[in-house]
């Protein structure tokens, strides 16, 4: 399998974690100028922007590391693009999703961050 279906692998078991701590997906794969977020998901107080890093299992690295702070800026600039076009009352939420898969992409373990990160004023001007 290459990155892009073991990516896709990823991103389809991230989004049914999210849904099983009750949360509604509403968007995946958001794209603005900014950047892109990998998957949207809403519950009765948050809009969650959840970042997916999909790894396989010997590859060196934990997938979470990879969201530096360059990326959380990424992500954070794209959420606020996604808000102004699409307004919530609810706070929003910097998940990572981290996924690791055997190579022939059978999901072997997962980890969820809820709040991995936060977003400052700084980081969307």
């Amino acid at each position: 399998m290459n990155t892009v279906e073991i990516g896709r692998i990823g991103e389809e078991y991230a989004a049914g974690i999210l849904q099983k701590i009750g949360l509604t997906v509403i968007a995946q794969n958001y794209h603005s100028r900014f950047g892109e977020i990998d998957i949207i998901a809403v519950n009765e107080q948050y809009i969650v922007f959840a970042e997916v890093k999909t790894r396989v299992q010997g590859c060196l690295g934990v997938p979470a590391d990879a969201v530096g702070i360059q990326k959380q800026r990424r992500i954070i600039k794209t959420a606020a693009h996604y808000l102004i076009s699409h307004p919530v009352n609810l706070q929003p939420r910097f998940d990572v999703v981290e996924i690791i898969t055997s190579p022939n992409g059978e999901v072997i373990s997962s980890n969820h961050f809820a709040n991995a990160f936060c977003a400052q004023s700084s980081d969307i001007f």
